[in-house]
């Protein structure tokens, strides 16, 4: 087992659908130049100069162990759950053998099932029942959609500040059809870390952020990233109208490909997990772990307390298998530069009660330090210790 670096918690800290056409930017020939345009989903991107600072309803626990559970269990030489029998092969969808997991997750703790609340439930309603998670529609699949939003990034060679769409975000109720194309301004506050590594996991804080009816998110992730910035993994929960449907916190998933987007949830992610999947609604104002390491030629995300899936090494060609640059953040992606959308649960970084980035872990990797800054005035990020900062803000209004 690899070293994982962590802060225990204390009295501050509590435990493949086809893509639309994508036109390849030109890079930056350095820090302070501008990047060439691509289209995202509709969106053409514009990379700006390089960042110079470098219940509701209870709900029990459903009966019955999956047998992706099942099959690590019995491959530890651990009892069952339940009785269960691991069936004698895993495959996917299209044939291949199933990637087994680590048999611990970052954290190192050993896998169990996230107990989740009816399907629909809002985010107050899971968390009033005491649950991980919801599926966000009563379908019973667990196949992940695929969304297609605008979605930012930041690196320590560039930062994408602003970008041209075509996407309209819907107004409540959902309602509205493509427009024109528009501009979208992101806004990070955001702890970073170099060093290579097999991937990271923090506690998130998990809100329910007020998003402006103009604007495009709000949302909390990290990101594991190769040195350059082009490749990117990425887990956290997002409220995106757009995405979702609702602004409640959702679980997301992302990946990057020579710093070209894909779409949220989909594009490439296989669900391990037959609890949760990517878009699954989650509780508010708890704090739940996210975590991402790379193992058996495939990137693994963790929540709370399950594997959910993967992204497969071959969606780089079987390049992109360690962390160079590390990430942590909160992210609003707005319709102007003086949004009025909260980032974190909409507190300024400034109070103890704003939300937090905590016990950030690398996995065989370097000790955390991570460096903490905000690439706006209107949103703020305060380190507290080299593993946890606060972060935050409620924009411009």
């Amino acid at each position: 087992m690899g070293v994982v670096w962590t802060l225990n918690a204390n009295a501050e800290e509590t435990p493949e659908a086809p893509a639309p056409a994508v036109a390849l930017p030109g890079e930056a020939a350095a820090a302070g130049t501008a990047v060439d345009e691509a289209a995202i989903g509709g969106a053409a991107v514009d990379d700006a100069a390089a960042d110079k600072a470098a219940a509701g309803e209870a709900a029990a626990n459903e009966a019955g162990t999956d047998s992706a559970t099942a099959k690590a269990a019995a491959a530890d030489g651990a009892a069952v759950p339940g009785g269960a029998t691991a069936p004698d092969t895993m495959e996917t969808s299209n044939g291949a053998p199933l990637p087994t997991p680590p048999k611990l997750l970052p954290w190192g703790e050993r896998p169990s099932k996230l107990k989740r609340a009816r399907a629909g439930a809002s985010s107050a309603a899971v968390a009033a029942a005491g649950a991980d998670a919801a599926p966000a529609d009563t379908s019973g699949s667990l196949e992940p959609v695929p969304e297609y939003a605008p979605k930012g990034r930041n690196s320590r060679t560039g930062i994408l500040r602003k970008a041209r769409t075509t996407i309209v975000p819907p107004a409540p109720p959902v309602a509205g059809a493509a427009a024109a194309a528009s501009d979208v301004y992101f806004h990070y506050a955001v702890g970073t870390q170099t060093g290579e590594t097999d991937g990271t996991w923090a506690n998130l804080s998990i809100a329910k952020p007020e998003l402006n009816r103009d604007d495009f998110h709000t949302l909390t992730e990290i990101a594991v990233q190769s040195a350059d910035g082009r490749q990117i993994v990425e887990v956290g929960w997002t409220v995106d109208r757009t995405v979702n449907g609702d602004a409640d916190p959702h679980l997301f998933v992302y990946y990057w490909k020579d710093r070209q987007p894909s779409c949220y949830n989909a594009c490439g992610f296989e669900v391990y997990s037959k609890t949760i999947k990517p878009g699954d609604t989650l509780p508010t104002g708890t704090q739940k772990r996210f975590g991402i390491q790379h193992s058996g030629n495939v990137w693994w995300i963790a929540y709370d307390s399950e594997w959910i899936g993967y992204f497969p090494d071959r969606l780089w060609n079987g390049t992109y298998t360690r962390g160079g640059l590390t990430q942590w953040f909160g992210e609003v992606a707005a319709a102007s530069s003086t949004p009025c959308t909260d980032m974190g649960n909409g507190l300024p970084a400034s109070d103890g009660l704003a939300a937090r980035v905590g016990s950030i872990s690398m996995t065989n990797g370097p000790e955390p330090r991570a460096t903490v800054r905000a690439t706006s005035d209107l949103y703020s990020a305060v380190s507290l210790s080299d593993r946890t900062f606060r972060f935050g803000g409620a924009g411009a209004c």
